[in-house]
């Protein structure tokens, strides 16, 4: 009887070693991202998922296709299921306060996901990259492709803004014209439209085919008299592409009418693609990676009681309070450099390029 207990003993000790083990389910994280119509959100939801999967997190990735009703019928949903934190890439940051005093009231943590909430107290954290940064690399890169200070112009430029319902894009906005505005006052650059500020450069939901319509009317109102623009301030490489298209349409690209300087953001594989063949000048590489990564540590961090550290607590304000925040780093890319910022590093893969 002593020599089978042994026996059964040994054989359930080796059965342990010999048994996979699983982590704990540490709860669930929703997670809410506007679109799957730009290359970057479905990046974003992708590395955040697994992130906080690799974490021990059971993980509810919902895409809204920029319908703010969806969006929150997805977030209502969520908070049902009793989840310890929802990470929000909102698609309009002023439409969430009932919302998520719903998710304070359940006890979970909320992180604005590289769009700032507004108007509402229950925003526990933002995790971002330095927007107002962006702008001005965005507005250095485009006055690096007109070849100021080496030539003093007057260069003709059209300024596109980003949606208005993202807090983002005056960040953006207001980050460019902090560079630009003085030229501009000087009459280094000529807004031949005359278009200027959020309200009127401002495109609904980041969306190409606006950009594309408005710089249509743009050509065709001032720019018929034989004029050429010589730069387009653009903040997404969705826009930039749409602005592309429309100049493509009055026989820009050829070597009588070269391409105008267009910048970019976010280093989508198209307009790397479209940077390498000399359309698009510039873009602005956030690596999104690196945000889901911080993202999900942070996450991880405050639901087991710990304390962040590192936080910027003055920058960004959402006419309720300061919401603690983490800025990530931000780079400007271009024909020179693409290869090693966004290749090399893995951000895109040479063969997508080809």
């Amino acid at each position: 009887m002593k020599a089978k207990l042994l026996l059964a003993t040994l054989a359930l000790s080796a059965l342990a070693l010999t048994t996979p083990s699983f982590a704990a389910d540490k709860g669930l994280i929703g997670i809410a991202m506007p679109t799957k119509s730009s290359l970057r959100w479905i990046s974003d939801g992708d590395a955040l998922k697994s992130q906080l999967e690799a974490k021990g997190y059971t993980v509810d990735l919902q895409y809204a296709e920029d319908d703010i009703p969806n969006q929150l019928a997805q977030i209502e949903n969520m908070v049902t299921k009793g989840p310890k934190a929802l990470i929000v890439a909102s698609i309009d940051g002023t439409t969430l306060s009932d919302v998520l005093q719903k998710a304070h009231d359940a006890g979970a943590i909320v992180i604005a996901y590289d769009r700032l909430i507004k108007k509402t107290p229950n925003v526990d954290y933002y995790t971002t990259f330095d927007n107002f940064g962006v702008g001005v690399l965005q507005a250095k890169s485009l006055l690096a492709g007109l070849g100021y200070p080496a030539k003093k112009g007057p260069f003709n430029v059209e300024l596109f803004g980003g949606s208005p319902d993202d807090n983002n894009a005056f960040f953006f906005y207001d980050g460019a014209m902090s560079v630009l505005k003085p030229l501009i006052d000087a009459k280094t650059i000529v807004i031949k439209s005359g278009q200027m500020g959020m309200d009127k450069v401002g495109t609904l939901r980041w969306d190409g085919a606006v950009a594309q319509a408005r710089m249509d009317n743009i050509l065709s109102a001032n720019y018929s008299d034989g004029g050429r623009v010589d730069g387009v301030l653009a903040p997404y490489d969705g826009l930039s592409r749409g602005i592309i298209s429309s100049l493509r349409g009055v026989g820009y690209g050829t070597a009588d009418q070269p391409w105008p300087v267009i910048t970019g953001q976010d280093a989508e594989v198209p307009s790397v693609k479209a940077i390498i063949a000399g359309e698009q000048y510039s873009t602005v590489y956030k690596d999104t990676r690196e945000l889901a990564k911080t993202t999900a540590e942070l996450v991880d961090k405050v639901i087991g009681g710990g304390k962040p550290e590192g936080l910027d607590t003055k920058t960004y304000n959402n006419e309720v309070k300061v919401i603690p925040s983490i800025l990530l780093t931000p780079y400007a890319v271009d024909k020179s450099n693409f290869q090693k910022l966004v290749v090399d590093s893995g951000y895109i893969k040479a063969a997508d390029l080809k």
